[in-house]
């Protein structure tokens, strides 16, 4: 990271024009930016690891393989469900190089290949140059280290990330260490030529409308797509029409896909939501089930997300679930202080016993032993759940 500077005008290998033509979003293939603006379903990565906290390749490859068989349309790696804490154990470039070459290795359909962002500036700008150079589309920004920063000098800093390549805004519920971010942020960060997306996961409403209006008044909602992180209300954000004024027009917005932790176990089911959704909106006709599907969903999310406890207990709860189905070994964390909350094993129990159809077990045990084998087998992954 020698010669990495902060500032938006300062020169990192090279002029500021070659990094944006660099940079650009056009330079994403066709096939993956079109996915990524119809809204597509992204899983936030998790990490596989052993008992003694190693990184388990074996599981992890057979994690990709899962989420790419669900029938996902991207992969977020290197986000808040892969753990920050690969970078501080020298993990970040091997996990987001085995996810891609794994994805690629695995399938031909196009994915997006979304990469968490970290730190300060010089942080952030070299993750992103290996994200880069490993073949991911876009960064997933989360600027929680500038806590107690104005939100120009985050503005700044996002200028500076679109300089290495597209950007995908990232409104992190303050509990789990993000930042409360104004309407006005996110007037300004839409208006970055490179940003292609925003993830929003304020658990919040009135955040949530912050930022979609914010994208409305910087006149980008056909530029840049809107992601649910919302665990809390998935099925919610996905159905509803968000509309505001901007002058004397009357603006309609949708949040079109999610990138969602919730969306890391479960993935086929999450799969056939969105899709179910997508032909709602197109058909116009939404039906109660469906709607109902936002409760449930919540409930499960509930449990498994460890809100009782504040969501401490949110990355076990999902290794929970794998490791449940066969996925994972266990649900060990890289801090050892990261475990299941008390009660909240039984509270996933609930969940399964209450809602059995919202799992995705059955499609599990019939691959389980493909995506552990050392090359794909020439049969097709059993889809059929019922």
């Amino acid at each position: 990271m020698s010669g990495l500077v902060n500032g938006t005008n300062n020169k990192i290998g090279s002029t500021r024009e070659e990094r944006l033509m660099k940079a650009r979003r056009e330079d994403i293939p066709s096939p993956v930016l079109e996915a990524l603006l119809r809204g597509v379903v992204v899983p936030a990565h998790l990490l596989a690891l052993r008992r003694n906290r190693t990184f388990d390749r074996e599981r992890q490859r057979a994690l990709t393989r899962y989420y790419v068989d669900a029938g996902v349309g991207g992969l977020a790696v290197g986000v808040y469900n892969t753990q920050y804490a690969i970078r501080s154990v020298g993990l970040y470039e091997p996990v987001l190089r085995l996810a891609a070459e794994t994805a690629a290795a695995w399938t031909r359909r196009p994915l997006v290949l979304i990469a968490g962002v970290a730190g300060r500036t010089a942080q952030a700008v070299a993750e992103a140059q290996v994200a880069r150079s490993l073949g991911y589309h876009a960064a997933l920004l989360n600027v929680s280290a500038f806590k107690g920063a104005s939100e120009g000098e985050i503005v700044v800093h996002c200028r500076r990330l679109a300089e290495e390549m597209p950007l995908v805004g990232f409104y992190l519920l303050p509990e789990v260490g993000g930042i409360r971010l104004s309407q006005d942020f996110w007037r300004r960060f839409a208006q970055i030529e490179n940003v292609v997306a925003i993830k929003i996961a304020a658990f919040n409403r009135y955040g949530t409308l912050d930022v979609v209006r914010g994208v409305v008044e910087a006149g980008a909602e056909g530029r840049v797509t809107l992601y649910t992180g919302n665990d809390d209300h998935i099925v919610a954000d996905l159905l509803t029409p968000f509309a505001f004024h901007r002058g004397n027009e009357r603006i309609n917005v949708r949040i079109k896909g999610g990138l969602l932790g919730h969306w890391s176990f479960w993935t086929r089911r999450a799969v056939e939501l969105l899709d179910r959704i997508h032909r709602a909106i197109a058909t116009g006709l939404t039906p109660l089930d469906l709607l109902g599907l936002d409760v449930t969903i919540t409930d499960c999310n509930g449990a498994i997300y460890d809100a009782a406890h504040d969501f401490r207990g949110c990355i076990p709860g999902c290794h929970e679930v794998l490791r449940r189905q066969g996925l994972f070994e266990g649900t060990w964390c890289l801090d050892s202080a990261e475990t299941l909350s008390p009660g909240q094993a039984e509270s996933i129990n609930r969940v399964y016993a209450t809602y059995p159809d919202m799992n995705d077990d059955i499609f599990v045990r019939a691959n389980l032993n493909q995506w552990f084998a050392e090359r794909r087998s020439s049969v097709t992954p059993t889809l059929d759940v019922a």
